[in-house]
């Protein structure tokens, strides 16, 4: 089962406790006809271990069509999402989709600040993700390089075992910046792709709980370099 998150730092770090308490007993409900409401409500928050963990359950319609009428029902998606204290960071990890993620990071900041922007996209800098990907080249998969310096070229890529061995992988980093990899974690030995901006995502079999240790630990430390 493929695993996915994003990584986010609040601009203004904030105490757990504080957000605790701005995020405790949420709710709101939103009506879209007479028969069915959507509800928005954060459940689940357990403090510990320097950890905010939580659910945020959202609700969605879905329609379709049965005997010739529309039907619309509700479905509740259930969304991991954990804050914690690194230095003098706070970092918010949401297991999700980047889309989905995004949203519930625009969500949590107003609920928090008031306002869209007070919780904003981790940046991984590309020596780090360099120094990462050739740590783990044993099993390299997937590099994407970003920030290309050829003329009408946006984005360069390699695939394939060994990348960080060969020329083509050298001559790509004189040309622009990694973007994006897929290798193997020797210290967690799974398959994961990551992005500068804090997106993850595991391919390897892994449950949530080990999924948020690998985020927080792994892959932070890089975010907070």
């Amino acid at each position: 089962m493929v695993i996915a998150g994003k990584l986010f730092r609040l601009k203004d770090p904030l105490p757990l406790d504080e957000i605790a308490l701005k995020l405790k007993n949420l709710k709101r409900e939103t009506s879209i006809n007479d028969k069915i409401s959507l509800i928005t409500e954060v459940s689940n928050l357990t403090l510990n271990n320097n950890r905010l963990e939580g659910l945020l359950l959202r609700d969605v319609p879905i329609s379709f069509r049965s005997r010739g009428e529309l039907v619309t029902t509700v479905r509740t998606l259930e969304i991991p999402f954990v804050f914690t204290r690194q230095g003098e960071e706070t970092l918010l990890l949401v297991v999700e989709k980047k889309n989905t993620a995004n949203w519930v990071a625009n969500l949590l900041s107003e609920l928090l600040f008031l306002n869209i922007g007070g919780i904003v996209e981790v940046r991984i800098p590309p020596e780090k993700l360099r120094e990462y990907h050739e740590i783990n080249a044993e099993d390299s998969k997937v590099v994407f390089f970003e920030d290309v310096d050829i003329p009408n070229v946006n984005k360069l890529s390699l695939y394939g075992s060994t990348l960080s061995t060969t020329s083509l992988y050298n001559e790509y980093l004189s040309h622009g910046k990694i973007w994006y990899i897929v290798v193997r974690s020797k210290k967690h030995d799974i398959v994961v792709g990551l992005t500068r901006d804090g997106v993850v995502t595991v391919f390897s079999r892994i449950d949530i709980p080990d999924f948020i240790d690998f985020v927080l630990t792994e892959v932070a430390e890089m975010a907070l370099s």
